[in-house]
């Protein structure tokens, strides 16, 4: 094993200079699901945000817009009546606090009051109404090269500018043709469906054929009888949805469609990118087998297809999730990231698709781009470079390719340069430091402290935590855990563990954040005598292609060999009791603990599963078939992976939890698995959130944290 970090009550002490009598505060349950992000949340600054292309910041307190530089005091820039006073010839109703805004320039900020979009000159104290916008518009994109606002109602999409017309891009009365919003179910990069041209000449939108997509029935018990709404729902192995894109040009008002005729119809178009100039369009295409992605190059006046680029195949999966990122200064270049190295790297191309240079090499991952400075001549990143459970950022020269890592401190940092590229605002923290954020040069060399937040718990006896690695089933892998001991631990005593698991791609639950990235539910269960394990299998995210691929056509086996190691470096704890080990996980969480409480009946005792994945035939298209192929194509691992199976191996106690309005893990995976055990004569509990879709929130989520707790008290306690 290597070398562990811990946060313990003696850390803590050296950390927050507190005496250890007054570590004797309990969570209750609000504490630990609402308070983590109210009451104990570190100490933050709220809009802490660089002021244009000035090398200075801003902020929001007590209701002012703050303004400093890193080498001088803050200083107030505009007050709430300042903006009241502003609004108030426009007659817009009086805001209650300032709101979420965003530079324009130096001298302008812009936000929303309501339905309208406002500008406020500073040195002037003048407000101005840019536009007025529909109150049923969602989705909206405004393009501030033409002052015109994208948005959809209901299916269709519409423009608006300041002379207040409104303009319909499209005019589907047929609710199987959406058109402006997102597509393939947020799958690859994609987060949006409206796409302004760099001049504001013409709008670039998807448009998304339903027709052939099934219909899944949720209830509403909201009415008297209940009502019944249907979502589309497009299944493993059946019909898709088939998308489009179109570009509508504001002057002739014309649409035409982009002719992406590469493989069959219900093909994937991603990470549409506008070239600097607006003459061309970018698609990533990538067939629904998701092994074979071609970087499109297209006219977008005429939608013509000009040029493959880059292609990119792999048997197991092609996974584009990153926009192009053009320069400014040479339109004719743009970085593109991929990891057809094994990690996710940048790579500088020509946009006739001549490989220039490969920006960033080595075992790790970009994890985000942040930009260049002024001239471009450094592009900033972050990346995983000096441990997975960690985030640091780098300059690097674009043209000697020279990195400089600008965060020097262990911990998760989150970074924004300034647009000079001469200073950042470095944000972070760590297993034992809940924030710090600096001001730092373009060389990473400290210039001011802005915030170095207490701890907040200081008063509540917690368990230590501690961050290490143990080796995967394969013996050569290292994974990452996190292991919370029991408040007043005793080395003599023999606790029962929780296993705490998600397992699934693109997610982490291990990191060097404060507290180690957990949640204070975790010190809930330690406060109440147990030990709290989880651990980052293969096939989780940011450790590179082939440590995620591994789960290829087999979802859950690879990642329950991973847990058993986990299980058995348990076992050598001392302090672990191996005849009373839970699991607890929620979507692929879920599907992950009721395949070890079934695989593993014996080694597991009780087990709370949320919203599970029970077989992957009842999954949608866009993630299940990624992973695992159609039924129709690796009927042999859907067969090995589908809990129906498994219903019959269960022993110990399940509880199962489902919201019954969840449009991504259907009620269908639990009430079959329900089913399952009713015919094998098998006793499972289970407890259904009515109004709650695939995630409990809000004040309904303590009392699923209590259910969860209370179910281990009952029976692994």
């Amino acid at each position: 094993m290597k070398k562990t970090i811990i946060l313990g009550a003696i850390c803590l002490l050296a950390l927050c200079d507190v005496s250890v009598y007054a570590q004797d505060k309990v969570l209750s349950m609000k504490d630990a699901i609402i308070g983590q992000w109210q009451d104990f949340y570190p100490e933050n600054i709220y809009k802490l945000d660089w002021r244009a292309d000035k090398d200075e910041y801003s902020f929001i307190e007590k209701n002012t817009i703050m303004v400093a530089s890193p080498k001088l005091a803050a200083r107030k820039l505009v007050s709430l009546d300042d903006l009241n006073s502003a609004l108030s010839v426009d007659s817009i109703s009086k805001l209650k606090r300032i709101p979420a805004f965003s530079w324009v320039d130096g001298n302008t900020i812009q936000f929303w009051a309501n339905s309208s979009l406002m500008q406020y000159k500073i040195s002037e104290k003048k407000a101005q109404l840019v536009l007025n916008a529909d109150s049923k518009a969602e989705n909206k994109s405004f393009c501030d090269t033409n002052n015109k606002l994208a948005y959809t109602i209901e299916n269709n999409l519409y423009f608006v500018g300041k002379d207040g017309a409104e303009v319909a891009v499209t005019k589907d009365s047929d609710k199987n043709f959406v058109s402006g919003q997102s597509v393939s179910r947020n799958e690859y990069g994609i987060d949006g469906g409206i796409f302004w041209s760099p001049k504001g000449e013409s709008l670039a939108f998807y448009r998304k054929d339903e027709t052939n997509v099934t219909s899944y029935p949720l209830v509403d018990i909201n009415t008297r009888v209940g009502d019944l709404r249907e979502v589309k729902y497009p299944m493993a192995g059946m019909s898709s949805e088939l998308v489009s894109v179109g570009v509508y040009n504001l002057k002739t008002s014309k649409t035409v469609w982009i002719d992406a005729t590469d493989f069959d119809k219900e093909r994937y178009l991603t990470n549409v990118s506008w070239g600097a100039a607006g003459k061309y369009i970018y698609i990533q295409v990538l067939n629904r087998a998701s092994n074979h992605m071609k970087l499109n190059k297209y006219n977008a006046a005429t939608g013509e297809f000009v040029k493959t680029l880059i292609e990119e195949k792999d048997d197991r999966w092609v996974e584009p999730q990153h926009k192009l990122i053009f320069l400014t200064n040479k339109p004719n270049q743009f970085i593109y990231q991929s990891n057809t190295a094994g990690y996710n790297h940048m790579f500088l191309y020509t946009n006739e698709g001549k490989l220039i240079k490969q920006l960033t090499t080595g075992d790790w991952m970009v994890t985000k781009v942040l930009g260049f400075d002024k001239v471009e001549k450094n592009l900033f990143f972050e990346s995983t470079e000096v441990s997975p459970a960690d985030r640091h950022v780098y300059k690097l020269n674009m043209k000697s390719g020279k990195r400089v890592r600008l965060t020097n401190e262990a911990g998760y940092h989150n970074v924004k340069v300034s647009k000079s590229g001469a200073y950042i605002i470095d944000n972070y923290s760590s297993l034992n430091v809940p924030r710090i954020i600096n001001i730092a040069d373009s060389r990473g060399k400290f210039v001011k402290n802005l915030i170095t937040a207490e701890n907040k718990l200081k008063e509540y006896n917690l368990g230590e935590i501690s961050l290490g690695t143990i080796k995967s089933a394969d013996n050569k892998t290292d994974l990452h855990y996190r292991l919370v001991k029991p408040a007043d631990f005793d080395p003599n005593k023999k606790y029962p563990v929780v296993v705490y698991v998600y397992g699934g791609p693109h997610a982490q639950l291990v990191t060097n954040k404060w507290l180690g990235g957990a949640r204070l539910w975790e010190q809930y269960m330690a406060q109440h005598g147990y030990v709290v394990f989880t651990l980052d299998n293969r096939g989780s995210g940011n450790r590179g292609k082939e440590f995620e691929a591994i789960i290829h056509r087999q979802c859950g086996q690879p990642e329950m060999a991973d847990q058993m190691k986990g299980v058995d470096f348990l076992k050598s704890q001392t302090y672990v009791d191996a005849d009373r080990i839970g699991l607890h996980g929620w979507s692929y969480g879920g599907f992950m603990t009721i395949s070890l409480i079934t695989n593993y009946p014996d080694v597991f005792k009780v087990a709370v599963a949320g919203g599970p994945v029970i077989d992957w035939k009842w999954y949608e298209i866009m993630y299940g078939e990624r992973y695992m192929d159609t039924p129709q194509e690796n009927p042999e691992g859907y067969e090995m992976t589908s809990l129906i199976n498994k219903a019959k191996d269960l022993k110990g106690k399940l509880l199962i939890c489902q919201g019954a309005i969840d449009k991504t893990v259907l009620w269908q995976h639990s009430l079959s698995f329900v089913r399952e055990c009713i015919k094998n004569n098998v006793q499972v509990d289970y407890f259904p959130y009515p109004r709650a879709e695939h995630n409990v929130r809000g004040m309904d989520r303590i009392h699923l944290k209590q259910k969860v707790s209370n179910y281990f008290d009952d029976y692994l306690k």
